[in-house]
C-alpha cells in the first residue's frame, strides 16, 4: 500500500496529467493488484499524449515503484495506439522492401529489361508518396480540412500507410503492366522504341483513364462518410489513383521511356539465362501453334493452291 500511495502521488505530479485517480485495489483486505485511471491534458491522439505514455513508462513509474517490487504497467486506448504505431512503424521498411523487390523481379522476368521494372517501381513510389503527402496535409496539418467535413486536424491512423501502400501499389502495377505490355508488343514487332511508346500510349490511354476515373469516384465517395478513418482512407486512395493515371502513367512513364530509347529493353545475357520465361500475352504459344499445327499448315496450303488455280484461270 505504501508503494501504491507513492505511485499515486507521482502520477498526480506528472506534467501533462489532468487527473489521476487514487489506487483502487482489487481486494480490500488482501489486494493483489491496484488500478489507476489517468486523464491527460491533451487529446488522446496528440503527440503530447504519446510523449506522456513514454514518460510514464520510462521515468515516472520506475522511480515511483522503486525497489518495492511493484510492477506498474501502462495500458488503455492511448497506450495501445502508441504500441501499435511503433509495431507497424518498425516493420514498414521490411514490408516495403519485400513488395518492391518481388515486383521488380517479376517485371524484369516479364519484360526482359532492367530499366523498365526499375522505372516502374520508382514511378509507383512517386504516386504513393504523393498520396501520403496529400493525406498528411489535409488530415494532420488541417489544410482544407473543412472541405472534406472535418472540424480540425489530428494524427494519421497507424494502419493507413500499410493499407494504402498495398492497394495503391496493386492498382498502379496493374496500369503499368497494361501499358508496358502494349509497348513491348509493338517494340518486338517493329524494333522502333519511339513508335512503340507512342502506339502503346495511344492504344491504352482511354482504357486506363476510364478505369482510373471509376476508381477515383468510388474512393472519393468514401469522403462523404462521417467516420474520420473512412474519409482519410478514401481520400488517400482517390488522390493516389488520380495522380497515378494522369501525371505518372500518361506523362512521366512515356516521357522517360522516350528519353531512354532502346536502353529500355537492355538486359545482360547472363541474367536473361537465369530468369524464367514469362509470356503474359501468349505470343510464344501462338507462334508455336501456327508453325507446328498440321491443320494450320494444311489450311495455308489449301489457300495457296486455290489462289494459284485462280491465277491460271
Amino acid at each position: 500500500l505504501a508503494a501504491a500511495q507513492s505511485v499515486s502521488q507521482a502520477l498526480a505530479a506528472t506534467p501533462g496529467v489532468a487527473f489521476a485517480s487514487p489506487a483502487v485495489p482489487n481486494n480490500a483486505t488482501a489486494p493483489t493488484a491496484v488500478l489507476w485511471t489517468l486523464y491527460p491534458n491533451d487529446a488522446p491522439q496528440s503527440v503530447e499524449a504519446a510523449d506522456l505514455v513514454s514518460a510514464l513508462r520510462n521515468d515516472v513509474l520506475p522511480q515511483a515503484a522503486g525497489d518495492s517490487g511493484l510492477a506498474v504497467k501502462v495500458t488503455g486506448s492511448v497506450a495501445v495506439n502508441v504500441d501499435f504505431s511503433g509495431y507497424l512503424g518498425d516493420r514498414l521498411p521490411t514490408f516495403f522492401a519485400v513488395v518492391l523487390t518481388l515486383s521488380f523481379v517479376l517485371l524484369m522476368a516479364v519484360f526482359r529489361s532492367l530499366l523498365v521494372p526499375l522505372k516502374a517501381v520508382i514511378m509507383n513510389l512517386l504516386s504513393i508518396g504523393s498520396a501520403y503527402g496529400a493525406v498528411v496535409a489535409v488530415f494532420q496539418w488541417g489544410w482544407g480540412s473543412s472541405l472534406v467535413g472535418l472540424g480540425g486536424s489530428a494524427p494519421i491512423d497507424p494502419w493507413l500507410p500499410v493499407m494504402m501502400f498495398a492497394i495503391v501499389f496493386g492498382l498502379s502495377m496493374d496500369y503499368e503492366v497494361f501499358l508496358l505490355s502494349r509497348v513491348k508488343e509493338e517494340y518486338d514487332r517493329t524494333g522502333d522504341n519511339e513508335l512503340a511508346v507512342a502506339d502503346g500510349l495511344a492504344k491504352t490511354a482511354r482504357v486506363i483513364t476510364a478505369a482510373a476515373a471509376m476508381m477515383v469516384f468510388v474512393f472519393g465517395s468514401f469522403v462523404l462518410e462521417a467516420e474520420r478513418s473512412i474519409k482519410m482512407f478514401g481520400f488517400g486512395l482517390a488522390v493516389a489513383v488520380f495522380l497515378d493515371a494522369t501525371v505518372v502513367r500518361m506523362l512521366l512513364v512515356p516521357a522517360t521511356m522516350e528519353l531512354l530509347g532502346d536502353r529500355n529493353w537492355w538486359l545482360p545475357r547472363w541474367l536473361d539465362r537465369l530468369l524464367p520465361k514469362i509470356d503474359v500475352e501468349g505470343a510464344s504459344h501462338t507462334d508455336e501453334t501456327s508453325h507446328d499445327d498440321p491443320d494450320f499448315e494444311l489450311e495455308v496450303a489449301t489457300v495457296l493452291s486455290d489462289d494459284a488455280a485462280q491465277q491460271r484461270n
